[in-house]
């Protein structure tokens, strides 16, 4: 297993994906395109809105992305439930970074508020997680607010996102 670091580069987020960061059955984050961030610039468990732990990373946005070129011809913006699920890995990446076992599963949200797009003029987006409760026992599971900046403008605040890590969900055998 790497040793804990407080923040993690492209690559090091792609060992993550092919599941060398946090070991076989662990944590892992999705490989490009769905990977919705370039790097993990600060990740600790004592910081943050509720002081139990905070993980910021970052997406640079290029006008080629994929989602741009279908959501919608003419009219581009980042659907919304990619920044949701940016949220979403990053809040699984923290428990895997805590050394829970297990693979990362979205739970649930409570809420959601857009108050802004992410168009293809956009440079830089700023993704937020402010852990408000860490359950590390038999259960693991991840509970916090998230943000996320467009250029350093709010555009995204969502509530009460929930992620669990399970030892028992093997991914489906191939079929054929």
């Amino acid at each position: 297993m790497s040793e804990q670091k407080n923040s993690y580069t492209f690559e090091d987020l792609i060992e993550c994906a092919k599941g060398n960061l946090f070991g076989p059955g662990n944590a892992q984050l999705p490989l490009p395109p769905m990977l919705m961030f370039d790097r993990i610039v600060t990740i600790n468990d004592n910081g943050g809105l509720y002081g139990k732990g905070e993980i910021v990373a970052e997406l640079d946005v290029k006008p080629d992305l994929w989602f741009f070129a279908c959501h919608f011809k003419g009219d581009p913006v980042m659907p919304g439930c990619l920044g949701l699920d940016a949220l979403w890995q990053m809040l699984g990446f923290f428990l895997g970074w805590m050394k829970a076992p297990g693979r990362g599963r979205a739970l649930g949200v409570g809420e959601v508020k857009f108050t802004g797009m992410i168009v293809p003029t956009v440079r830089k987006l700023t993704y937020h997680v402010h852990l408000k409760r860490v359950i590390l026992r038999k259960l693991v599971l991840g509970i916090g607010d998230g943000f996320v900046h467009a250029d350093g403008e709010q555009v995204f605040e969502v509530s009460g996102l929930k992620v669990g890590l399970f030892q028992d969900a093997a991914p489906a055998a191939a079929a054929g």
